[in-house]
């Protein structure tokens, strides 16, 4: 057993790795893992043997030959499994600091950091324990994950640090070119790259780790023309946007710098591009109450609204180091308290469309910035228990994908939910199981004007945003019973994106492919054009 391998990133006693491989023995035999921890316990009688010693012991028997691998095994031993559930796995970087053109009252600025995040969050812990270089993050963080237990070939890279387009573009590129080198695992000694992007995207597309999703953030007064373009040369396939609030009074006391028209233009601009929209929302800014969160949140949805792809909904948090704080001291300002926020939030989970994703509901800011009003960073979980005691449900998509469930792809609906944002119809496809989880989707945009982005691909065409296979997170070209991914479910609902795009006499189909996805697509009959994958219809 090659048990030194893991001894160089986590040292474990040799009592220890023989305890390990009979844990993993006992659990290739059917026995449950706590029994199976009880029955081999740490030889000096401190616990049980972690996770992560288990998942360096099932790579080494692996990695010498002695056992096969063994999907049921890992599956038993895999470390926080919910982070591939959704059937990709998410590496997290961060940007240096560069300035904001925001001035927003709410933001903190720590030294060092970029605008906003705070060095004892999470994510941009790690970015600064990275000297925040693209390289060493993706690099480091793939190896955590594989470390234990998680499939890494499927890779949705999110860069954060603010807004990324406010960064010089040779920095930007630089970036972005560097964690292409980390996914594609060349240049460990983090020398400067010898591959341009479009090389380092070429040599992607068969690679290990393959980018199948590039998600930045900006300002909704920073989305142009010009800026969908350049995005689709660094690969990007999702943005974020803090719109905060759609209301203009409120926008204006919090210093946002743009207006609610400023933010349902952008997401219409990089809709007709094809781009997935996130848009942050924060309840609880200077000048709001409860009764105007809910008006200003109604304002999301609806004919001729922004109808984002995914929702971040971050309570304003009071924290000393930002103007804010002056408001709260003299008075202006006062944070809800915890249990008017859950139940704000848990109202307001009721009206999200089923089309949308809640992906977070709280920053991973530490309580002890915060001087006042909730401290709870569990609040998700409090408002899922509060909604459960109720008797109400959120229809989002995290709320209803399938996860963990077995499915059989002739016992699945194919739906098909129509609505009009602005300046498009959409069309989200989905196939749903009889009890009404969410096995998979694709996003489907009908664009009012195909010239209004001034790209070529995109001239008469229908733009297919999304397509997304739910479960347990598999390895390119795995294919095993009762899972949705690699069933068969996303050429399927290409196949009905098709049909829709040729019945409204569209001329074509693009996809706004990630680069790890243009094979995927090029076996379904598109082609690579300047920017897109596109298809003749």
């Amino acid at each position: 057993m090659k048990a030194e391998t893991w001894k160089k990133k986590r040292v474990y006693s040799q009592a220890e790795l023989d305890q390990a491989l009979a844990i993993l023995r006992d659990l290739k035999e059917g026995v449950k893992l706590n029994d199976a921890q009880r029955a081999h316990p740490k030889p000096d009688g401190g616990g049980f043997i972690p996770k992560h010693a288990l998942v360096a012991v099932y790579y080494s028997m692996v990695e010498c030959g002695t056992w096969e691998e063994n999907e049921s095994l890992l599956k038993k031993i895999r470390m926080k499994p919910t982070r591939t559930l959704s059937g990709v796995t998410t590496v997290t970087v961060l940007t240096r600091y560069h300035s904001c053109p925001g001035e927003c009252i709410f933001c903190p600025q720590e030294d060092m950091m970029p605008k906003s995040y705070l060095s004892e969050e999470p994510g941009a812990k790690r970015g600064l324990e990275n000297d925040f270089a693209p390289f060493k993050q993706v690099q480091n963080r793939i190896r955590a994950l594989k470390a234990v237990g998680h499939p890494t070939d499927k890779i949705e890279l999110l860069i954060l640090g603010g807004s990324f387009s406010a960064y010089p573009p040779e920095y930007q590129e630089w970036f972005v070119r560097r964690c292409f080198d980390a996914m594609n695992e060349v240049n460990p000694d983090d020398t400067p790259g010898f591959e341009s992007l479009p090389e380092a995207h070429a040599r992607n597309v068969d690679a290990e780790h393959r980018n199948v999703g590039l998600v930045i953030e900006t300002r909704p007064d920073l989305v142009t023309r010009e800026a969908l373009a350049w995005y689709r040369h660094l690969g990007v396939t999702k943005v974020q946007m803090g719109a905060q609030s759609f209301d203009n009074h409120i926008l204006a006391l919090n210093k946002r710098g743009h207006t609610a028209q400023d933010t349902l233009a952008a997401t219409a601009l990089l809709r007709a591009g094809g781009f997935k929209t996130v848009l942050h929302w924060m309840p609880n800014l200077l000048g709001a109450t409860p009764e105007t969160d809910r008006e200003d949140f109604a304002r999301l949805w609806g004919d001729g609204a922004c109808c984002p792809d995914e929702l971040k909904i971050y309570p304003c948090q009071l924290l000393e180091n930002t103007a804010l704080y002056a408001h709260w001291e003299n008075g202006a300002y006062q944070p809800y308290s915890t249990s008017v926020l859950r139940d704000l939030i848990a109202d307001l989970k009721t009206t999200v469309p089923r089309y949308c994703r809640i992906n977070r509901i709280i920053r991973d800011i530490p309580s002890t910035y915060v001087v006042a009003g909730n401290k709870n960073s569990s609040l998700r979980q409090d408002i899922q228990r509060s909604m459960k005691h109720r008797g109400i449900q959120c229809q989002c998509i995290r709320c209803r994908e399938i996860r963990r469930q077995k499915v059989k792809a002739d016992r699945l609906a194919f739906n098909d939910q129509v609505y009009f944002p602005a300046d498009a119809e959409e069309h989200f496809l989905s196939f749903d199981t009889l009890d009404d989880t969410l096995a998979g989707f694709l996003r489907l945009s009908l664009p009012r004007d195909t010239g209004v982005t001034d790209l070529d691909d995109l001239q008469g065409a229908a733009i297919i945003r999304e397509v997304h296979v739910y479960g347990q997170s598999l390895e390119v070209g795995e294919v095993r019973s009762g899972i949705a991914q690699h069933s068969g479910l996303g050429t399927r609902m290409i196949e009905s994106a098709e049909k829709i795009a040729r019945d409204k006499d569209f001329q074509r189909l693009a996809v706004i492919a990630a680069v790890g996805t243009r094979a995927y697509y090029a076996g379904r009959g598109f082609a690579l054009g300047d920017k897109y994958m596109v298809k003749d219809l």
